[in-house]
């Protein structure tokens, strides 16, 4: 992704020498996306259907989260937006008055990307309005844009470092010797190592800071299964006694893991969980995956940037982590040293970076804290753990007073805040008065054309598996 971006946009500013090893290979996990990519890939200028074809993409509106809250609960945290809000209150406000006065109406009810989601419905193209990302085979689209990236003029070489050279002096990185005695030289360097960390922690011991004591899984079991039918347009989170499983589901088959924390299920017992929970034949056998949830304390270190797993790992539940990757290197591109590094820059590089991940960090969060389940030690641990002060009063705002808000560049919307909480039991002690301005009738009213609207609406949509056949099928092997 970084080389097809700095190769495209930068041109002949720039020599780009891209360095991959097997070694690395492609993390399989990182194949639900949220809707910023888009904007990422209109940067790029890359077409929509020749992505999907070369991926074997389906859509996605959302995420599906089953047994959270409790056992057998089941909610859609939607791509949407929910309602229509007020200048002075949101649209949840006169939701929770209208369940004050007995009407059952429910939260999705005024959502497309929901509605759409739960009749397996989808469309895009001129005049649609709708909010969506990707499902996608992670492997093929690193074999895009590596395609891209060497199309714009990046050099690729494939090698595995043995050696990193640096300046006695300034201890920046002067150079990578690889296996084969290649030794690439250069004056900035992006460390895309993953969980390795090569460059970042390796050469230049940046030191980590460890979140898994809010975010304790630390292991996923990873594996494909051939498709059994329909791809729907979203992703499964369901929830087991010690994590979680993840369904995703391609054109050609199905990406499936178990999320979970090595203190409360051994390996042997998720592998068995797995299998017993997935559906169709499986295409490879489950590839075991140790990750510690945290951040680097430097993304920027002297001469190096850390993207992607090399910087830092919340974990997959809201499949953040290819945002993750867009937004570090657009802010790479907006920050690029060509004159030299300078401290001022990189400290700011590093500030925006931390202001960007804790939110993020802080939402995920919650999906483990907000729980009624007590039926094992992991969630009797999340439910009762202390949780970071910033998530601790956004918890506590909107449970006395049913305030929700999207601080300035924060990832997550109003409507993500408001569709998990709701979808997690919580629910508010209060709301904002302005709701008691329409009386009960006009309230009925104005929700029921809402719903009505949306129902219409959703009626006239394809079937998602339709729309992929027509708009961006992929060739099979």
């Amino acid at each position: 992704m970084a080389a097809a971006a700095f190769a495209k946009k930068f041109g002949e500013l720039l020599e780009i020498t891209l360095v991959e090893s097997d070694e690395i290979g492609t993390v399989g996990v990182g194949e639900a996306t949220i809707p910023p990519m888009r904007v990422f890939h209109k940067l790029l200028g890359i077409d929509e259907q020749e992505f999907m074809r070369a991926t074997k993409a389906t859509f996605k509106l959302g995420i599906s989260f089953e047994n959270w809250a409790r056992q057998g609960d089941k909610y859609i945290h939607s791509f949407g937006k929910t309602g229509k809000e007020t200048w002075l209150g949101d649209f949840h406000h006169f939701w929770l008055r209208s369940r004050e006065l007995g009407m059952d109406f429910e939260f999705g009810d005024f959502c497309l990307e929901f509605q759409a989601a739960q009749a397996n419905k989808f469309f895009t193209g001129p005049g649609a309005d709708i909010n969506y990302a990707y499902h996608l085979d992670a492997s093929r689209y690193a074999t895009f844009l590596r395609a891209m990236s060497e199309k714009y003029g990046a050099k690729r070489i494939e090698g595995k470092v043995i050696e990193v050279k640096q300046d006695h002096d300034t201890g920046f990185i002067s150079a990578l010797v690889l296996a084969s005695g290649v030794v690439v030289e250069g004056d900035f360097f992006i460390d895309c190592s993953g969980f390795r960390g090569l460059l970042i922690e390796q050469t230049l011991r940046t030191g980590y800071e460890d979140w898994s004591q809010w975010l304790p899984c630390d292991t996923a079991l990873a594996v494909q299964t051939e498709s059994v039918g329909p791809a729907v347009p979203y992703t499964r989170a369901i929830a087991h006694h010690a994590g979680w499983q993840w369904q995703i589901p391609l054109q050609h088959r199905v990406g499936n893991g178990l999320v979970y924390c090595s203190n409360f299920m051994t390996d042997e017992e998720a592998r068995a969980t797995l299998l017993q929970n997935i559906n169709g034949p499986r295409v490879n056998e489950p590839r075991l995956i140790k990750f510690r949830t945290g951040r680097r304390r430097k993304s920027w270190n002297k001469n190096c940037v850390a993207l992607g797993l090399a910087s830092g790992f919340i974990e997959p539940l809201e499949s953040t982590s290819i945002h993750l990757f867009i937004m570090a290197i657009t802010r790479l591109m907006r920050f690029f040293p060509f004159s030299g590094v300078e401290p001022v820059l990189v400290d700011e590089y590093n500030r925006e970076t931390l202001a960007e991940i804790e939110p993020i960090r802080d939402f995920v969060i919650m999906h483990y804290k907000a729980t009624e389940r007590d039926d094992s030690p992991f969630w009797r641990y999340c439910r009762n753990m202390e949780v970071p002060a910033t998530l601790a009063h956004r918890m506590k705002l909107f449970k006395k007073t049913g305030h929700a808000y999207q601080a300035q560049g924060e990832l997550f919307r109003i409507d993500s805040w408001t569709q998990v909480l709701f979808g997690q039991r919580v629910m508010p002690e209060q709301y904002h008065h302005i709701a008691q301005l329409m009386s009960e009738q006009e309230l009925r009213q104005f929700l029921m054309r809402m719903k009505e609207s949306i129902r219409d609406a959703t009626e006239k949509l394809p079937l998602h598996e339709e729309f992929v056949r027509q708009y961006c099928r992929a060739q099979m092997e």
